[in-house]
């Protein structure tokens, strides 16, 4: 793997997902290539409650493994400024494809070329540590994201002002819900402009009102022509507002590619 550097919700107006903006990126350079990929995972076939059995299954040459092909034959292209959408039903690989783009996870086969930084918002809770107050994992948080202490300082207040939650910076984050979790997250994703977003269901643990104002946000950064989102989510409706183009992955495979409202049109006729 190569990577180049590092109720009802009311609807969020849709005036930056129209064609036009479709056409405008499609003329922009790629900033992830996915060519050929292949994640394959290993798997026990029986299983082993301590490391003593598994030495004594290895040394008796009575340990098997079964492989599972998580994704195989992914091909896709995202360009710079694009709402790039991920669908599919559980288990289908999407999330594992983020792992593999933000360079988590390691293809078994194929490459994957990524070109710019990248704020990864994959698993709620990663890159915190719970015993640690809100205010310091602002800051551990943004240096894992690369930030320096002096950005942090001087957007500390923008972070706390998204996320909603002056009241409990002093708080230790294990008392946090996960939908408080997932405003900090956000909050510090986005307080500056990355080249690449990447966005794995954090929105859907939020209450409507935060999901209405991450969508904007989203917005705002997609209509800067600047950053490019990679998006997984359950909610078609979601990525028919948010995605120009969409990817449909089921059962690990590479079903459909194309403009987004075609491909989720596709995708909702196998829910019903």
């Amino acid at each position: 793997m190569d990577i180049v550097g590092s109720s009802k919700a009311q609807r969020v107006p849709s005036a930056f997902f129209d064609k036009n903006h479709a056409q405008a990126v499609q003329k922009e350079p790629s900033v992830i290539t996915v060519s050929d990929v292949d994640v394959v995972f290993n798997i026990a076939s029986e299983q082993l409650n301590s490391l003593k059995e598994y030495f004594i299954s290895l040394a008796r040459r009575e340990l098997f493994f079964k492989p599972f092909h998580a994704l195989q034959d992914i091909n896709f292209e995202v360009h710079k400024g694009e709402a790039f959408g991920l669908v599919g039903t559980n288990g289908s690989g999407k999330s594992t494809m983020l792992k593999c783009i933000a360079g988590v996870l390691e293809p078994s086969a194929g490459d994957i070329r990524v070109t710019g930084s990248i704020a990864p918002l994959i698993e709620l809770g990663a890159g915190f540590d719970m015993e640690l107050t809100a205010k310091e994992n602002i800051y551990l948080n943004g240096a894992l994201l690369g930030y320096k202490k002096q950005f942090i300082d001087e957007h500390f207040d923008d972070i706390v002002n998204f996320a909603e939650l002056q009241d409990f910076m002093d708080m230790p984050l294990k008392n946090y819900s996960s939908g408080m979790v997932a405003r900090i997250a956000f909050a510090i994703a986005t307080v500056t402009e990355p080249d690449i977003l990447i966005v794995d269901e954090t929105l859907s643990v939020g209450d409507f009102l935060f999901q209405q104002k991450c969508e904007k946000r989203i917005q705002e950064l997609v209509n800067s022509n600047n950053v490019t989102v990679l998006l997984v989510s359950h909610s078609i409706e979601l990525i028919e507002r948010i995605c120009d183009r969409v990817c449909w992955i089921e059962k690990g495979r590479q079903r459909m590619l194309g403009p987004c409202q075609d491909v989720c049109n596709a995708y909702k006729k196998l829910q019903v």
